[in-house]
């Protein structure tokens, strides 16, 4: 018998799949150039804050040094900024490595996780790496007014079992780009027991554009079993530094440095990250973008046969009325790139991130 490592796995991971990252987005850049339309992977198109520019290319004299292992400075400046102490934060390697740190410090196989239908794709990625029991919520109907698809806040409280450790939310979600309200999150919150940690990623928290969702912050001191993650790969256009941060109870965050690999954000990460949250006049600028160029593109997709469902995001999950997977075949041999979703189990959607405009205008020109 060949040797076959994966017979040697945990059974975790034997259940799990590789993260399938779509395609092979350098290699169609060599193809397709300046004509390329990158709208599959939720990346803020008009780039980072030069403030975040320059304190990168700063940092570069630098790199020789090992990174501060504590990223001191940066939790100082998202103290600052969140109003929190710095006591309560923790920095990873994005918010991916944060949600699947939770995991692996609070589950396992006799315990049970609790997430929604169509959620973000690390929730469930997350439990099963941890060997926990999976516990997956119908999401809201598509009929619904409020929320299609998204996250059912009534039904996720009901299904916490005795044995549930953890809850892993969304707002806005991806890849749905539905949003919860205060009031919702409230409701579940008080719910809960004490000790289950309900989890909240605020990755597009900066995309909202309306009074409510406000931030899950705002419970924090109230219910020291929230956790809340943010990153800075999303309106902070540093999605090619990797670095995110969480928001929990002193004592959770200590749980979770135990576990943090060392030096985990890297120099130029903590650098960058630090500028961009001092430059508020970039973020407002990349705000207003988002929101004005997202409806120009779903009024566009609209006259173009295709339905949008309301976001508070950077992205739209879109009918295109015809077979999705077709259409995204066709697309991608004319250089715009559009994300299926078949492994979110909505094959017969697509996902379209906000693009410059001559980006959005070349995928409504390949759909006409």
């Amino acid at each position: 018998m060949s040797f076959d490592a994966a017979r040697l796995a945990t059974p975790a991971l034997r259940a799990l799949r590789a993260y399938d990252p779509g395609h092979d987005l350098p290699q169609l850049r060599q193809r397709f150039g300046d004509a390329i339309a990158e709208l599959g992977s939720n990346e803020n198109p008009l780039g980072p804050s030069p403030l975040a520019l320059e304190a990168m290319h700063g940092s570069l004299a630098s790199a020789w040094r090992y990174p501060d292992p504590r990223g001191a400075a940066l939790k100082a400046a998202l103290a600052d900024s969140l109003g929190v102490e710095a006591a309560c934060i923790v920095l990873g390697n994005g918010s991916h490595e944060l949600l699947m740190l939770l995991a692996q410090a609070f589950a396992d196989p006799s315990h049970s996780v609790v997430y929604s239908q169509y959620g973000f794709a690390v929730f469930p990625i997350a439990t099963a790496a941890a060997g926990a029991q999976a516990i997956q919520v119908p999401a809201l109907p598509r009929d619904d007014p409020q929320a299609p698809l998204g996250h059912d806040l009534d039904a996720i409280a009901d299904a916490v079992r005795a044995d549930t450790r953890l809850v892993y939310l969304a707002n806005p979600n991806n890849p749905t780009g539905t949003w919860f309200g205060d009031d919702a999150l409230e409701r579940l919150l008080a719910r809960t027991r004490d000790d289950v940690i309900v989890v909240v990623d605020e990755a597009y928290h900066e995309y909202v554009d309306r009074d409510d969702p406000g931030t899950a912050l705002r419970f924090a001191r109230r219910h020291p079993n929230l956790v809340v993650t943010r990153t800075f790969s999303k309106a902070h256009a540093l999605a090619g530094l990797r670095v995110g941060c969480l928001v929990a109870h002193a004592s959770v965050a200590a749980v979770l440095e135990r576990l943090r690999e060392s030096f985990n954000v890297n120099v130029v990460a903590l650098a960058a990250a630090e500028a961009a949250l001092r430059d508020r006049a970039h973020l407002e600028r990349v705000r207003d973008f988002n929101t004005a160029e997202r409806e120009w593109l779903r009024a566009g997709l609209e006259r173009n046969g295709c339905a949008a469902l309301p976001s508070q995001t950077n992205i739209l999950l879109v009918d295109p009325g015809r077979d999705a997977n077709t259409l995204e075949r066709r697309l991608f041999e004319r250089g715009v790139i559009v994300r299926p979703m078949t492994g979110y189990g909505l094959g017969h959607l697509l996902r379209i991130s906000v693009g410059r405009r001559d980006e959005n205008q070349r995928l409504l020109d390949a759909l006409a």
